[in-house]
């Protein structure tokens, strides 16, 4: 009993700082919606076209703004205030989910206004992503960073677990509009989370002054810097190719095995299931080190390629479940290394960089990987391979070139060699 309670008091440790437990709380609130809109998009746009092709385009087109302007959200993160540009960023986000809401419900919903909202939401990505991301420094500090981003992800996939299962039954029940409307009403939970926050305790750099070659010092510190090279380049192929479930799972829910939107979000739970475990597992971790994170990218390209053999949906569900875990444990992983090889003063151009290759990868992967799984292409195993062998040749050469990282270096303060003058400033 002693031993449970220091694990699971190591795994949550982090909710223990006032400030991020109000924004784990709206952020598990917001994810929830969120599955359930990314879910009934998908439907949707299925039930309209019938396409993977065009499933994979709308994917594409949330993802595009972070390709074309992340790093400038990056800057846009180190230069103002990470709490107030949060406020505006989910204050949009949750607008969107309100006017797709309307044109569904009053049947005036076409194609082109589902790609429009997308790519309006992906402009609100680029910013709020990075900025959030490297938000979590300033809540918990250095020393909590690995453990607040595997809560985060803890937080991620429970609303996977359970906002696809909600979506399935109502899209089944009453429709495909309360989805949209639900995802818009629970950013209220995130801005409820973030007004209530005391700014004092925030650990806070001095802005970013502006000046010529910030994004140039940004990629210049990410490439310099050996353990954000190596990690980023991996992150970059895994998640051009292996992170899109988004558009597989409902292909396989709907043309392989028949099924319908409860088939989708029950496989979407099941996988959420192992995710929440695989983030769980490395909450409670500690550092992160490059056996896990290459072990974890493994484990997901072997599972991978097992579920697109799978002869029937509980088999992939029973699959989907340890795809989940090392998919998760993986990105953790990532995320916190970089994190904490960062300096602080560009951390969130680093982790803009970050998202770009993770979430801007996609408009690149999406549509490549919805071909390739159209019902009158390769089908939508295809989907999983394609992630699978992707992934799995990505790490095993990584474990080829790779050499033992040295002791982490956690950059709770600035390098010196940067001369950067920071502080803890009040809002």
């Amino acid at each position: 009993m002693t031993r449970f309670r220091l694990v699971t008091g190591r795994t949550f440790s982090s909710l223990r700082i006032r400030n991020y437990r109000l924004f784990f709380t709206g952020q598990l609130v917001s994810l929830t919606g969120t599955w359930m809109q990314i879910v009934a998009q998908g439907w949707l746009v299925l039930k309209l076209t019938g396409s993977g092709v065009a499933l994979g385009l709308t994917t594409a087109l949330q993802f595009l703004p972070l390709l074309l302007f992340g790093v400038w959200g990056g800057v846009i993160a180190d230069r103002f205030d990470k709490r107030r540009t949060l406020l505006w960023t989910q204050t949009a986000a949750g607008t969107l989910a309100l006017v797709l809401f309307a044109v569904v419900a009053l049947d005036r919903v076409e194609l082109w206004m589902i790609y429009t909202i997308a790519f309006a939401l992906g402009c609100v990505t680029a910013i709020d992503n990075p900025t959030r991301q490297s938000f979590v420094t300033e809540m918990v500090g250095g020393d909590a960073v690995p453990n607040a981003i595997a809560l985060n992800s803890a937080a991620f996939n429970a609303a996977r677990l359970v906002g696809p299962a909600i979506a399935g039954i109502l899209i089944a029940t009453v429709g495909i509009a309360p989805a949209f409307l639900v995802n818009g009403l629970s950013y209220v939970a995130v801005l409820i989370g973030l007004t209530r926050m005391t700014p004092a305790d925030l650990n806070r750099l001095e802005p970013a002054p502006r000046g010529r070659g910030q994004i140039r010092a940004g990629l210049h510190h990410a490439w310099s810097t050996p353990e954000l090279r190596s990690t980023i380049l991996l992150v970059a192929v895994v998640g051009t190719f292996g992170f899109n479930f988004v558009v597989v799972l409902p292909l396989l829910a709907k043309y392989t095995f028949d099924g319908g939107p409860a088939l989708y979000g029950a496989l979407s739970s099941v996988m959420a299931v192992g995710s929440l475990t695989g983030a769980l597992a490395t909450a409670g971790r500690g550092r992160p080190t490059r056996k896990w994170l290459l072990g974890t990218a493994v484990g997901f390209g072997v599972t991978a390629l097992l579920a697109a053999a799978a002869p029937n949906p509980v088999v992939l569900g029973a699959l989907l479940v340890p795809v989940g875990a090392s998919m998760i444990a993986f990105i953790a992983t990532a995320n916190s290394t970089v994190q904490l090889h960062s300096d602080p003063a560009l951390r969130g151009r680093v982790m803009a960089l970050f998202v770009l290759v993770f979430l801007g990868s996609t408009p690149l992967g999406g549509p490549v990987v919805g071909w390739l799984s159209d019902p009158r292409q390769f089908g939508p195993r295809a989907g999983l391979v394609v992630a699978g062998a992707s992934t799995l040749a990505a790490a095993l050469t990584a474990i080829a070139f790779s050499r033992p990282w040295s002791q982490l270096r956690i950059s709770a303060r600035p390098r010196p060699e940067l001369h950067v003058h920071t502080e803890r400033v009040a809002s």
